[in-house]
């Protein structure tokens, strides 16, 4: 076995998600990846942009767009650019912007829901709101991430539209990146399908923690593994704390 093949057998569930997450920015260029959604989705923004993706534009998770990528948690050393709130919804107008964000709900076509659980006149659990989903969705690349995949949060129908899917007229919605698999919309009638499974992860495990048909194609390759620089970058830079593995614990 190579070292490569050594170091990327070594690699835990968590930065297989991060992994994953670094790879829906391939190709963006120079945007803003405003991975809101938890630190697996943080991390792997910071992972592309340290490694394939060095035009994306990334913050420390406030205003100051970071000359270079942080690690989880710290604010930036070198600072490059101002991003005051005025300025980010001006991007989010503008479509130079890819949103990582975490549903509540999502159905088969990505319409997603962060408002509530129930009828809207008396929900059994309130939620954000809808937030930045309208805009997000219709204007921006959006992608999902969800930290435990269950048929609670892939839902037959979400209970409120809070960010709309590729029935509604979403502008792109490109991933959805959870525990388990990697889900795209690369179909004719563009609803879910599984693109990738997670190492240790089966097809019927996912197929059973989704509250909805998933189009499956015939053969279903298991997600990228991280390679050894990446696996550096992550431990040693990026995320010297762990703090991947309080979302996916291995």
């Amino acid at each position: 076995m190579s070292t490569e093949t050594a170091a990327a057998a070594d690699a835990t569930r968590a930065e297989v998600c991060a992994v994953a997450c670094a790879e829906a920015f391939r190709g963006d260029g120079e945007i803003v990846a405003a991975a809101v959604a938890g630190f697996v989705p943080m991390l792997g923004s910071r992972l592309a942009r340290s490694t394939f993706e060095p035009g994306l534009l990334t913050t420390d998770g406030g205003p100051s767009l970071s000359a270079e990528p942080v690690p989880l948690g710290a604010a930036a050393g070198e600072v490059e650019g101002w991003l005051p709130f005025r300025d980010h919804l001006w991007l989010v107008l503008n479509g130079r912007r890819h949103v990582v964000m975490g549903p509540s709900q999502i159905d088969r076509f990505g319409n997603t829901n962060i408002s509530c659980i129930g009828d809207w006149e008396r929900p059994k659990r309130q939620l954000l709101g809808v937030r930045g989903g309208p805009g997000n969705t219709l204007l921006n690349t959006t992608s999902y991430w969800v930290p435990k995949h269950s048929t609670r949060v892939f839902t037959e129908e979400v209970d409120f539209v809070s960010g709309v899917g590729h029935d509604r007229g979403a502008y792109e919605i490109r991933v959805v990146v959870t525990n388990l698999a990697v889900l795209d919309f690369a179909t004719p009638d563009r609803r879910m399908r599984l693109r990738s499974v997670h190492p240790g992860v089966t097809v019927q495990q996912v197929v059973e923690s989704t509250g909805f048909e998933l189009a499956v194609p015939d053969e279903v390759p298991e997600s990228r593994l991280p390679t050894a620089e990446e696996l550096r970058i992550m431990r040693d830079v990026l995320d010297p704390k762990g703090l991947r593995e309080r979302e996916v614990p291995s």
